[in-house]
């Protein structure tokens, strides 16, 4: 792959940002929203219904609330500081497939055709991993020369 020019280092810096700022806020604010709640999203689940209906149970809405709070602020984290950017990417990935899945009745999807703000998302997600976005302006590489160098496993798995 061809090294990034500068400029290019610094927009895929700010999209990183944006996007990091963007999760991080929406992770946060449901939890300090003490009355927020992942089951209404789920029970108006429009495609596989059987399974999100599944996820609303009250013995499962507790964990699903869990993974949707803290999974959205870390990977907000995670792009902001540019650390193990990989590994989030793809989990938010599969985070924000999650979010499109109840949404979709094929070709439609909310107040579009097939492709809505979670499709965005996922492939942004899935460029920053494929680009390494953490390196360009991150503490990746410093994070991997400080706290993995005694786990090179570990460096290609976050890094």
């Amino acid at each position: 792959m061809s090294k990034l020019r500068k400029s290019e280092m610094k927009v895929l810096f700010l999209l990183r940002l944006a996007m990091g700022w963007l999760f991080f806020y929406a992770g946060v604010d449901k939890i300090l929203n003490p009355e927020w709640t992942a089951a209404g999203y789920a029970l108006g689940a429009k495609s596989f219904t059987s399974f999100y209906q599944w996820v609303a149970l009250p013995a499962n809405i507790g964990w699903i609330n869990f993974v949707n709070e803290w999974g959205l602020t870390l990977l907000g984290i995670s792009l902001i500081l540019g650390i193990g950017v990989r590994l989030s990417s793809v989990l938010g990935a599969v985070l924000m497939f999650s979010y499109y899945l109840p949404i979709l009745q094929f070709p439609y999807v909310g107040h579009g055709y097939i492709v809505d703000q979670h499709i965005i998302f996922i492939l942004v997600l899935i460029f920053f991993a494929t680009i390494r976005a953490g390196r360009h302006y991150g503490l990746e590489e410093w994070f991997g020369r400080t706290f993995l160098k005694k786990f090179p496993r570990c460096r290609e798995i976050f890094g």
